[in-house]
């Protein structure tokens, strides 16, 4: 079953994920990250060229032909994947298909209505027996 990780109180949304990817690049972790809004995964994708601020994170969209060889990936759908590790939703919404993957990471920030959809988000999970772990990133992760 898909164990889900909520890191809420990020002062800023897409940072907190930049700065969530990095760690989980260190560790060598495959993570698709599910950004269906246009101009919400373009944002970030420029946001991950300059993560850290001396570098880059590697990633490309799951539609690349790099896509086998990365390992972040950024999509708008989830109907093809090249694998199931690790999802990280940067959609208001619940992730489509989310149960196929191994870990969901949930981030939240601060803002009102980010926290209301999140909270809609972990009593869908908590109600169907998903273990949900919780942590609070206010201070950085």
């Amino acid at each position: 079953m898909t164990h889900v990780q909520f890191l809420h109180n990020a002062p800023n949304r897409l940072t907190a994920a930049a700065d969530w990817l990095r760690r989980a690049w260190q560790k060598r972790m495959q993570v698709l990250v599910y950004t269906p809004d246009p101009a919400t995964g373009e944002h970030f994708d420029r946001l991950l060229w300059s993560q850290p601020p001396t570098g880059f994170l590697p990633h490309c969209g799951v539609d690349s032909s790099l896509a086998a060889e990365t390992p972040i990936l950024l999509a708008r759908t989830l109907d093809r994947l090249p694998h199931d590790h690790t999802l990280l939703n940067l959609s208001d919404e619940l992730p489509p298909g989310f149960s196929r993957f191994g870990e969901l990471v949930e981030i939240v920030s601060t803002e009102d209505a980010d926290r209301q959809c999140a909270r809609d988000r972990y009593r869908f999970y908590r109600d169907r027996g998903y273990e949900i772990a919780s942590t609070d990133i206010s201070e950085g992760l």
